[in-house]
């Protein structure tokens, strides 16, 4: 085997193989089996394979990173010259932002304030613009809703199942302000963070993360998981976006309000464009990042979400469908207590055993609970289990369960 010249034509001759198929099919056709090879038969997922190529992005890094080993032979006198100058660099694709309209803006908050720790995180992407992998490592310990300030140093990342926590994309810390409905917005939602974990006998970690499938808030979410269920809910609206989408948005209309550039790309943590000042804290213009935050109260849509004196907050949206999972746990354990099978006193089965009979996660049987607990048919109390209540009194829990040991003791 000969040694093949390493210059401009073999390497525009491989980024012409990047660009037509990964499988390097050579254009034959076949079918792309998913099933084990000890099953003879073909799953829906063995479809005739597509010819896919790299995207321009992709084959750019892999540009760059040989750029950067043949730089480093130049340098090192291993090479004259450095190859990649005499081959043609794959073209940068054109930026094609396309933000949610208005309109779509506010379907969007509407459809995911139906619960309120989803629709914070939304709503907190389309006012921060900050990517996916940060909003899933917010911190507790760093939102001060005092200074209305949020703090973001950390990302999170993920491949396949394994998912870290590691530097920001461009390796910058920055901090930006919030205006008051968001603030309002996370008072509410923490108090009712509490309220769930002080139901299951534990306290919110206050170095916990914002948004996690935990009761305590010790774990993050995974960013798979966050674009998939945004997706999703996109999908039963009829529009096909990602959550990179309110990325653009939260731009376009800091943009629109006459945000100055600078403070845009600082509150987004672009790295590009001024790079050198955007880098240090310092280069931020205070006074206008603090109008920016200001702006979003004209420009956001309202959210369908409505906070008491005491911080509590209820949803102003129509009763959602009667087919919605929770309402169906809610309406078989409702069943239940009106033909007598659940008697007063009883305890109600564990979120383990509901989640597990019904196939649905803990918040959605939890949000169960708590629409028996406001129609008064259940009582609830910290480190104990849901109970059945009478409806012509109102017990404390602990009598209830009294009550219910002296009738099997009778």
């Amino acid at each position: 085997m000969r040694d093949e010249p390493l210059d401009g034509e073999t390497l525009d001759s491989f980024y012409s193989i990047l660009r037509t198929c990964r499988s390097h099919c050579g254009g034959r056709k076949f079918i792309e089996h998913h099933h084990k090879k000890d099953e003879d038969k073909c799953t829906d997922r063995c479809r005739p394979h597509k010819c896919t190529g790299l995207s321009t992005s992709s084959i750019r890094q892999i540009h760059w990173c040989l750029n950067g080993a043949l730089k480093r032979a130049v340098r090192w006198r291993w090479l004259g010259v450095n190859p990649l100058d005499q081959a043609e660099p794959p073209k940068a694709p054109k930026p094609a932002p396309h933000p949610p309209t208005a309109e779509q803006a506010a379907a969007i908050v509407n459809a995911a304030f139906a619960d309120l720790s989803w629709g914070m995180l939304v709503w907190i992407a389309m006012t921060t613009g900050a990517r996916r992998g940060e909003i899933c490592a917010l911190r507790w310990d760093l939102l001060d809703l005092e200074a209305r300030t949020l703090s973001i140093n950390s990302s999170i990342s993920q491949d396949g199942a394994k998912t870290w926590e590691k530097d920001t994309k461009t390796h910058q810390q920055r901090r930006i302000a919030l205006d008051t409905d968001t603030v309002t917005l996370l008072r509410a939602y923490r108090v009712q963070c509490e309220s769930q974990a002080a139901e299951m006998a534990v306290q919110v970690d206050p170095q916990g993360r914002v948004f996690s499938s935990s009761i305590d808030h010790s774990t993050w979410l995974k960013p798979d998981s966050v674009s998939q269920r945004y997706e999703r809910m996109c999908e039963r609206l009829g529009w096909d976006m990602s959550i990179h989408s309110l990325r653009h948005y939260s731009a376009t209309e800091l943009i629109t309000a006459g945000v100055d550039i600078r403070t845009v790309a600082g509150r987004l943590g672009h790295g590009g464009g001024g790079a050198t000042t955007l880098r240090v804290y310092t280069a931020w213009v205070s006074e206008a990042d603090q109008r920016a935050a200001g702006n979003f109260s004209t420009r956001m849509p309202t959210p369908p979400i409505a906070v008491d004196p005491s911080g509590n907050a209820t949803s102003t949206l129509e009763p959602e469908p009667s087919n919605s999972p929770y309402l169906k746990i809610a309406a078989d354990l409702r069943g239940a207590i009106d033909c007598g099978a659940l008697r007063i006193g009883d305890k109600l089965p564990t979120l383990v055993e509901l989640t597990s009979r019904y196939g649905v996660a803990s918040a959605t049987a939890h949000r169960a609970i708590a629409e028996l607990k406001k129609d008064g048919l259940v009582m609830v109390a910290r480190g104990r289990r849901a109970v059945v209540a009478d409806p012509n009194a109102a017990h404390p829990v602990a009598d209830v369960v009294d009550l219910k040991s002296k009738r099997k003791a009778t």
